[in-house]
Formats: C-alpha cells, structure tokens, sequence
C-alpha cells in the first residue's frame, strides 16, 4: 500500500514538473519573440529613418550612406544589408557603381532638363554636355536625342541606368575647354554654342581627318544644324576653331 502512495506521489510530482517546465519554456519563447519584435521594429525604423535622410539629395555615394547610418548608430555590415534591401525594393538605384539617387528624387525631378544634365556631369567627372545634346538645347537642332552627349578627357564610355542613357566621347585634353557653368535649379557644365558644333563635327569626321574648310560647310548642311540662328560672335568662334584645326 505504501509503495502505491509512493509511485502515486512521483507521477503527481513529475506531472507537476513538466508542467512548471512548459510554462518556462512558453515565458522564454515570448521573451523571444518580444525581442525579435522589437529588433525588427528598430531595424524598420532605422532602415525608414536612413532612406528619408537620402531622399532630399540629387546623387549620393556609399560613403555618403556610411556617414548618416553612423550617425543614426548603425554598423556598416548594416548598412550594406539596406543598401541591398533599398535596391532590392526600387527605393534607390544605381546610376554607376558605389553612385545612387532615391527614385523618390528622381520621380519628383526627372522632366527638368537641368537635372539631367547635373547627372551626367555627375557620373563621369570632369564632363560637360555637348554635341547633338548642347545644340538642341541651344535650339539650333532638332535632331531627335536618345541619350545625353557629353564630353571627357578620359576614355569613351556609355552608361544605360534608369535616369535616362548617358554617352561620353573622349577628346584630346587642348581641347577640353570653351564649355559654361549653367545656374539654375541644378547646376550643370555646357559647351558653349560654338563649341558644341566643333564637337559635333570633331567626333564625326574623326579629328577632321582629310576635311577642307568646304566640306565642313557641306557637312552643317546635310546635319541641318541651323547655324544662321547662332549668334555672331559664336559662329566667328567656331570658324576660327576650325580654321586653326586645320592649320594645326
């Protein structure tokens, strides 16, 4: 009879036990879960808080993300983790590598002209817009433009991003020169009328390779660039241009 209380007694107890140990077990997994809550609220919060301080900037690079992410107290393998999700999302994206803007930015300033021209002196530097781009923006063109034409003393290149095709011809460093700053909403270097048109030209006959002075005129022409609408003294700059070309 003893020996029944007593084996009655430990199952009571080994019941009782597991049960003690089931509502630990059910306290830890809401601690758990409390704290896995609350890190992925921080992390959305952090994550919200980085994106709207890189929303007002025109362009911005990594090392730009790793300042404001230091100072919202994140760890750069963080922030790598963002720069991946806001990617990811379409939140940013890349206009070159290591360079973004927010499509927030963009969408609210990609039909002012002066934007884009501020990018593409932006994503290859130095740059100034020039050639079918700088006439047409000069009205001396109508030639339809698929992509901003720039020029740079470094190597040829294009880039195809979303913020529209950027193109950059490169030419001889004596002749990167006669190109303005334009100040408006978003700064931006030009060529200058006539230095566009010598632009032009200079790309198309290949460093006027076996041209006459004659066949220039020809080639204004059959371009249907309207050179009588640019002014004086921009055509006597481009003539001289040319002319001294030729005599180099």
């Amino acid at each position: 009879m003893f020996g029944r209380e007593q084996s009655i007694r430990r199952r009571v107890i080994t019941a009782g036990s597991v049960h003690g140990l089931f509502q630990q077990f059910q306290e830890v997994v809401v601690d758990i879960l409390f704290h896995i809550r609350y890190t992925i609220v921080i992390f959305m919060k952090s994550k919200k808080n980085l994106l709207e301080q890189l929303k007002p900037l025109p362009h911005f690079g990594k090392s730009t993300v790793y300042q404001l992410g230091t100072q919202l107290g994140l760890k750069n393998t963080t922030i790598d983790t963002y720069i991946s999700r806001f990617l990811k999302y379409r939140e940013i994206f890349q206009l070159k590598k290591g360079l973004y803007v927010s499509t927030d930015f963009f969408d609210k300033n990609k039909n002012d002209i002066s934007y884009s021209f501020y990018l593409a002196n932006i994503i290859r530097t130095p740059s100034y817009v020039s050639s079918w781009t700088a006439l047409q923006y000069y009205n001396l063109s109508t030639e339809a433009i698929r992509s901003i034409a720039s020029v740079t003393p470094k190597v040829t290149r294009d880039y195809k991003t979303n913020a529209g095709d950027f193109a950059y011809q490169s030419i001889k460093k004596n002749f990167f020169l006669d190109f303005i700053l334009i100040k408006v909403k978003f700064n931006f270097f030009i060529a200058s009328p006539s230095k566009a048109l010598f632009d032009l030209l200079y790309f198309r006959t290949r460093q006027f390779r076996g041209i006459t002075f004659k066949h220039i005129e020809t080639l204004i022409e059959e371009l249907r660039i309207d050179i009588d609408e640019m002014e004086k003294k921009e055509q006597a700059k481009f003539y001289l241009m040319i002319k001294k070309n030729f005599h180099e």
